[in-house]
């Protein structure tokens, strides 16, 4: 009978990322030739797809698309080889993080490492950074490493990172993400993300240094996104993302390893009857917000049904819940990043004919002027979203401090 470590006892093994795996990388080659196939496949789901079946509901098992096969669709997603290439290494990124989270020892150094032993390093007060935790730092590592791989990034910028870096000259792209979100209550194994926001590099600002390369490069507008997305980890490991022409929803098939689409062209519902927020603070917020919350739990707002409340205290899983079922997922107060959270975010959720708001302001147009650049948040629904901009009074401005 194997015997147990005593309780007080650290892990048996140190916490590290797990190997790094080689990407599922096209030869540059076969490219041309890839992009043949997958039209081949889309005519074989057309005759085998029920004809029920409509976007946004999950496809059956015998027409499993994979992430490759539909970045190298032509006409279902026309990009160029290096976005094809970057993807790859980003879903491996994914299933790596995934992996991590899944992995025992991860919930038992999360576990012993609860509080402030948890805590690596200080975060930094003056960025607006969080303080980071032991897996923030690994799946930040992960997510650089994989990027760094590709070549095809020229500048990418982390909330783990204070200022961001210039990578590659000749990349293409420029990369912004949170690595992992939520992660302060990865011991409860509540669900966790990764999201990311994806444009191209500004050829105006080759010729400035470096510094004022990166940060002009990462400091645009959400409106130049050319795509987004985020890695849900929790039940099954689900990748969302948005090329510009819709938004698609992946989930990693562990038999084969490998990202399927499951749900394509997904819509949020023009209206839900669901809203995500931290209630508790309700006596913080201002008057308006108070009033709309009060009315549709009443359901005297404009919708006549009585609102519920879903809240899991995870950005993406709020968001993921309210992408799938509609209503409006929020965060009030001057919380939530705008460069790699609300912007990639926004982006997601008017591809799929939703909306991102500051309670005032469209998320994607506003013009960034620092990394970590905080405000506040509200998505879903682009009647629920609308109704609530009407109480105009709905940003929490007085932040007394929270302590978790």
């Amino acid at each position: 009978v194997m015997s147990l470590p005593p309780l007080c006892s650290p892990p048996l093994l140190p916490l590290r990322p797990p190997p790094p795996s080689r990407p599922c990388l096209p030869s540059p080659s076969l490219l041309p030739l890839l992009r043949t196939i997958p039209a081949a496949m889309a005519a074989s789901v057309a005759t085998t797809t029920p004809p029920n079946w409509s976007p946004g509901i999950s496809m059956p098992h015998h027409s499993q698309l994979t992430l490759l096969s539909f970045l190298a669709a032509s006409g279902v997603a026309p990009l160029d080889d290096d976005m094809v290439v970057l993807m790859c290494h980003l879903q491996t990124a994914f299933k790596q993080i995934s992996a991590l989270l899944a992995s025992p020892l991860t919930t038992m150094a999360a576990s012993l490492g609860h509080g402030d032993a948890g805590v690596l390093v200080s975060g930094s007060a003056k960025s607006g950074q969080d303080v980071p935790k032991p897996l923030d730092l690994i799946s930040n590592d992960i997510m650089k490493s994989s990027l760094r791989a590709s070549r095809k990034v020229a500048v990418l910028a982390s909330e783990e990172d204070e200022k961001p870096v210039v990578l590659n000259n000749r990349g293409r792209y420029v990369v912004v993400f949170d690595p992992l979100d939520g992660s302060r209550n990865i011991d409860a194994s509540i669900p966790t993300g990764t999201i990311f926001g994806i444009y191209r590099r500004l050829g105006e600002a080759d010729d400035l240094l470096s510094a004022e390369k990166a940060q002009a490069n990462v400091l645009q507008k959400g409106e130049r996104l050319v795509a987004a997305g985020y890695a849900l980890y929790s039940s099954a490991t689900v990748m969302c993302v948005s090329y510009g022409s819709g938004t698609h929803i992946f989930t990693l098939d562990r038999g084969i390893g490998e990202f399927v689409l499951t749900q394509t062209n997904v819509f949020i519902p023009q209206r839900g009857q669901i809203y995500s927020v931290n209630d508790a603070r309700y006596f913080d917020w201002p008057q308006g917000l108070r009033k709309y919350v009060d009315n549709i739990r009443q359901g005297e707002g404009q919708h006549p049904k009585k609102y519920s409340a879903r809240y899991i205290c995870s950005l993406v899983a709020d968001f993921h819940r309210t992408l799938l079922y509609g209503g409006v997922a929020m965060n009030p107060r001057d919380h939530l990043r705008l460069v790699y959270e609300a912007n990639p975010l926004s982006f997601l959720s008017e591809q799929a004919s939703g909306k991102g708001s500051d309670g005032k302001r469209r998320i994607l147009s506003i013009q960034p002027m620092q990394l970590h650049q905080r405000l506040p948040l509200f998505l879903g629904s682009i009647e629920d979203v609308s109704e609530l901009e009407n109480y105009g009074d709905v940003q929490q401005l007085v932040n007394p401090g929270y302590e978790v």
